[in-house]
């Protein structure tokens, strides 16, 4: 079973990934962790990729997809995944139907949450991500604060807050950037039948959490 995250950045697409994984036992393979790990290790291709993502700008596809094709061969992935930031234009899409295609696998649904703009620039301020990359909890420090400021619940670890995720006006870039290149995936999916559409937002009481429930009771029917 392959599923996709869909939707701007800091509409929840890691927390509903993260809960959907857990309890369906697959992994979650997000692009932005792949990045973080490559840059915080130095690696080329996290040198190549941090000159992008520190002016909100998009990992081209020559760095992105060998990554991501590596990434999906792994032993944890061959009964599932759930993908979390890629597809993120049209053409990262049809090499994603090809790279399944090869793997007799394919895109078994796409869950694409939507959020205010606003509140999405005030989540990602205020968002906060454990440092331990065995554990990778986000928090916010408005809506679901750690018990003890700057540590991890789960694992003790300290907090940080992405760099990416400091800058008001980056994130507005990045948020157009999505909308030019990202969003038409919803009608690129939405003909293949495979997309699912969910608000998650404080103004209709309804966060990931929520999605993430209704989700596994559907998958799991």
């Amino acid at each position: 079973m392959i599923l996709m995250m869909l939707g701007a950045q800091g509409t929840g697409k890691g927390t509903v990934a993260g809960i959907l994984s857990n309890e369906l036992g697959i992994p979650q393979i997000s692009t932005g962790d792949i990045f973080r790990k490559n840059i915080s290790e130095g690696t080329k291709l996290g040198v190549e990729a941090d000159k992008y993502i520190s002016k909100g700008d998009l990992v081209p596809d020559e760095i992105t997809v060998p990554m991501l094709e590596d990434r999906l061969k792994e032993e944890d992935s061959q009964k599932g995944a759930i993908l979390d930031g890629f597809p993120r234009t049209i053409e990262q899409a049809k090499k994603l139907d090809e790279m399944l295609s090869k793997m007799n696998k394919k895109v078994d649904l796409v869950v694409n949450l939507v959020t205010p703009k606003e509140e999405i620039i005030d989540r990602m301020i205020t968002r906060r991500v454990c440092t331990n990359q065995e554990c990778k909890t986000t928090y916010n420090t408005k809506l679901h604060p750690p018990k003890v400021e700057g540590i991890c619940d789960k694992c003790g670890a300290p907090l940080k807050q992405r760099k990416d995720d400091s800058d008001p006006e980056a994130i507005k870039k990045r948020l157009e950037i999505y909308e030019e290149k990202t969003s038409p995936l919803v009608e690129y999916y939405t003909q293949k039948g495979i997309l699912q559409t969910e608000t998650v937002s404080t103004s209709v009481n309804r966060m990931g959490a929520d999605v993430a429930k209704d989700l596994i009771q559907k998958l799991k029917k």
